[in-house]
């Protein structure tokens, strides 16, 4: 058994980064995310973690300097948000592209303007076609479990892609919650020392990065795709083997909620599910069969496991916290409703709900259940998004 803490969710992933021994640690502050990288910088100065600590001019510089890393051999970490995110995107393109198992911390903000500085998932979602994994967290328990497996899965020799594990802001990043932090040599055990299988070797030399011309290109998306595709049973595996070591599971690429016997089922990613979860418990408890399906690993997408949760639904309505501009639907209801596709597919009704960090409260998630009862009963219901908790006055 680990020892149990009351600590603050950034605190949690900053333990979980230093008993993953990295080697080299980029840092650029940002709001929500410097706390992470202040809790390092401490663990640096206390002595407890053995570390090049490097300070950046740039969240494009942290992200080269931790890609640079790893391509000579070394296991790299460094974390951002919104518009840091954003100014990351060439290198992390290039860090999927050049399969180097590269981790890193999102804390979900909105990305501006107008300028907010609370969550939503606009900016990771943006990363869906980079080629690297994408792991959504629950609570700040799960934000320390998942960074340890984080680690594993990018490092696997089967898999060797960066893995971006995805925070809401302030909601887990900031709230202080009961954390099991385990011992260094159970973590030691579980992740071992990092030996990469290709890096930069004036021994034996590699060329990463290399200039692709034109009959080489669809070659190298076909095996990337290969590999994410493949990552898939690796995720599960890694998850359950975290299980039999820690005790606890978060599901491999989703979770089921009390979705065997329910006619409308929640999909939904991030710390919203800890919300949807206590609102299916108290509409079970009227007699309403609901359940929740969180959706953790976003990309690779977990389409099999879609279907097979929402086999027996008749409604799935479907949370995004990111809003697709433009095309109406968003990010996560475009890829259930494509996983869906086919006879005998549950409706799917798309909401839009916590952009920008406005509350979701119990008595939203009754009143998306009782659109969702109509559509059930076999009524006509608009297939338009739905805002939850909007002020229309604002907006007329």
């Amino acid at each position: 058994m680990g020892k149990k803490a009351v600590i603050e969710g950034s605190m949690a992933i900053a333990i979980a980064v230093k008993q993953a021994r990295p080697h080299v640690i980029s840092a650029y502050p940002i709001t929500p995310q410097t706390h992470i990288m202040e809790f390092l910088a401490d663990f640096v100065a206390n002595g407890e973690l053995k570390t090049e600590y490097l300070r950046v001019d740039s969240e494009f510089s942290a992200a080269s300097v931790a890609q640079g890393a790893v391509a000579a051999g070394s296991r790299a970490y460094t974390a951002s948000a919104s518009q840091g995110l954003l100014l990351m995107t060439e290198v992390l393109y290039n860090v999927a592209g050049m399969r180097l198992p590269m981790v890193l911390t999102g804390v979900n903000r909105s990305v501006g303007t107008p300028v907010n500085i609370q969550p939503d998932h606009q900016d990771t979602v943006l990363f869906r076609d980079t080629g690297m994994i994408q792991l959504y967290v629950e609570d700040a328990q799960e934000a320390y479990d998942a960074h340890v497996q984080a680690f594993r899965i990018a490092e696997d020799r089967d898999v060797l892609l960066p893995v971006l594990v995805c925070v809401d802001g302030w909601t887990i990043s900031h709230t202080f919650e009961p954390v099991e932090v385990e011992e260094q040599e159970k973590i030691d055990a579980f992740l071992p020392p990092y030996k990469p299988l290709y890096h930069l070797d004036p021994k034996k030399p590699y060329t990463f990065g290399s200039i692709s011309i034109d009959k080489d290109l669809m070659e190298f998306r076909y095996l990337h795709e290969e590999a994410i595709q493949g990552a898939k049973a690796k995720i599960e595996a890694i998850a359950r083997e975290f299980e039999k070591t820690f005790g606890r599971y978060y599901g491999g690429l989703t979770q089921s909620y009390k979705t065997e016997d329910a006619d409308i089922v929640f999909v939904a990613m991030g710390s919203i599910i800890g919300t949807l979860k206590e609102a299916v418990d108290e509409l079970r408890a009227q007699g309403k069969k609901v359940g929740v399906l969180k959706v953790r690993s976003y990309r690779p997408f977990p389409v099999e496991e879609i279907r097979a949760a929402l086999a027996n639904a008749k409604v799935a309505c479907v949370i995004d916290r990111a809003i697709s501009i433009g095309f109406g639907a968003g990010p996560l209801t475009i890829d259930t409703q494509a996983a869906l596709y086919g006879p005998n597919a549950p409706q799917v009704l798309p909401f839009y709900a916590g952009l920008g960090g406005k509350d979701v409260e119990l008595k939203h998630v009754a009143e998306m259940v009782a659109k969702a009862e109509k559509a059930a009963a076999g009524e006509a219901v608009s297939a338009e998004p739905e805002y939850v908790n909007i002020n229309w006055n604002l907006v007329s």
